[in-house]
């Protein structure tokens, strides 16, 4: 995706004040935060080695040289892997479109019986669920397209009231589709599914020109329930060993909690009605 690098820095730059790093900040600044040439002097590098990298033409670029960018810009973590990803983009083969879920992936999906479980793609569609995770989210019978959460949160006027931090949710989901397309650049999928949002809406093109980058490795998230009324998950997520793509999300809810009773029901509740002849 042409012109992340250099936006990403910019973007970076502009949340830093001169003060922060000490700097003087005297006199009317034409851009916020650092100016280019600031970034380059704490880097301890040249101003035109800095230009070139903020307009992708520094591919040789060290790794010295990004963590001292990194530092100056006081990168987390995952800023930090994202930025050498986007610096120097690796050649990577082809992948299947649609990744198949090994059997023992799914049967250990089905051991968890008492949490919601799913396994995602890195395009954060959903491939292989269990029995809960079906009762809350209805994955059962849908499509690819439908079980795509950056779909459905963007484009589903149901989201707003199924998310009720939506704002949140939507915000999360950005920052985890931008950090995958620094790792994945070529992936043509991913790449058009940018292109999708980005079309249709507003919301997730203000986010994406954010160029912010989070994992979501652990969090709470909370749903509203056509059935169940609110529920409230913690959640924690797992690289699957030997499906580096593919990822293992749980839902925990607090054992005895509101939630945990809620969820008993519903899928009590779905399991009678799958059973019930039409």
């Amino acid at each position: 995706m042409d012109g992340d690098l250099g936006d990403f820095l910019r973007t970076r730059r502009a949340r830093i004040q001169p003060e922060e790093v000490g700097l003087p900040s005297h006199g009317r600044r034409r851009v916020p935060g650092l100016r280019r040439e600031e970034v380059a002097q704490l880097a301890g590098v040249s101003v035109d080695y800095y230009i070139r990298l903020e307009q992708g033409r520094g591919p040789s670029v060290s790794d010295a040289v990004l963590d001292a960018v990194a530092r100056v810009l006081r990168l987390d973590g995952t800023e930090h892997a994202y930025l050498h990803a986007v610096a120097r983009p690796r050649r990577q083969g082809a992948r299947p479109a649609a990744p198949r879920v090994r059997a023992g992936i799914q049967l250990l999906l089905d051991s968890v019986d008492r949490t919601p479980a799913f396994v995602l793609d890195r395009r954060m569609t959903v491939v292989a669920w269990n029995a809960l995770a079906d009762a809350v989210f209805g994955y059962s019978g849908t499509t690819a397209e439908a079980r795509s959460i950056p779909r459905q949160v963007f484009l589903d006027p149901a989201a707003h009231d199924f998310y009720p931090e939506w704002q949140a949710v939507a915000a999360q989901c950005v920052a985890h589709l931008r950090v995958q397309a620094g790792h994945h650049h070529n992936d043509r999928q991913l790449t058009a599914l940018v292109g999708e949002l980005s079309l249709k809406s507003e919301d997730f093109r203000r986010l994406w020109a954010d160029h912010q980058v989070r994992e979501c490795a652990y969090g709470v998230k909370r749903v509203q329930h056509p059935v169940a009324g609110r529920l409230v998950f913690p959640y924690e997520t797992l690289t699957l060993p030997g499906e580096g793509d593919l990822a293992l999300l749980v839902y925990t809810p607090e054992p005895g909690s509101e939630t945990a009773e809620r969820l008993a029901l519903l899928g009590s509740w779905k399991a009678t009605t799958a059973a019930t002849p039409d």
